[in-house]
């Protein structure tokens, strides 16, 4: 990974911030060759501040963080595409994002990280989602059996909190058996995106 600091006066390169779980544009910053290894070394996005002239460390003073996940460089070799996992608002103002994006993807994606990581790191074998997971797709198919046979049952009736909540089981346990398949939600999402735009459209 090799960076041309060089190609301007002052030796800083752009570096755009995005979600690593939405893809959303939080902003962009500058780095030199010390606050782009800074930034390797703690795992911590790292500027060098113009209006500073010295290091920053986003969230330095706020607490909100950006965890670094993935770092790409252009074509060119003077852009840098750091993927992260904000803590808190990523602008001073307060908002998500310094561009006033509404985000295309929520809490949903977010959620579905989340059963990952219970799966993945295995950092708590007690809980519900990493016993379930470990039970094996049989059981897993068997219990979004039981929650969709439940949603069914309540959306005849006219109690809308325990509709919701059937609701909101069945799709946690979907994701799980997304998680045992393979997929995640974007590949659902593109099947409906592929009915949707394809030449005879299902919507």
């Amino acid at each position: 990974m090799e960076i041309n600091f060089s190609k301007s006066n002052d030796g800083l390169v752009p570096v755009i911030i995005q979600n690593y779980l939405n893809n959303q544009v939080l902003m962009l910053g500058y780095m030199d060759e010390e606050a782009f290894a800074k930034t390797k070394k703690l795992g911590k996005v790292t500027f060098f501040s113009r209006s500073k002239n010295r290091l920053w460390t986003k969230g330095e003073e706020s607490g909100n963080f950006l965890e670094v996940k993935s770092i790409a460089i252009d074509c060119d070799n003077d852009t840098i595409l750091i993927k992260v996992k904000p803590f808190g608002p990523t602008c001073h103002t307060g908002s998500t994002t310094c561009f006033q994006e509404v985000s295309n993807r929520g809490f949903v994606y977010e959620l579905e990280q989340t059963i990952n990581d219970r799966i993945d790191l295995a950092e708590d074998k007690d809980s519900y989602t990493y016993k379930l997971y470990n039970k094996g797709i049989n059981k897993i198919a068997q219990k979004v059996g039981e929650e969709a046979v439940e949603i069914v049952i309540e959306a005849k009736d006219n109690n809308d909190d325990l509709f919701l909540g059937e609701a909101a089981d069945l799709l946690y346990h979907y994701l799980i058996l997304l998680k045992a398949k393979g997929f995640k939600l974007e590949n659902v999402e593109n099947v409906l995106k592929s009915r949707e735009n394809g030449p005879r459209r299902e919507f």
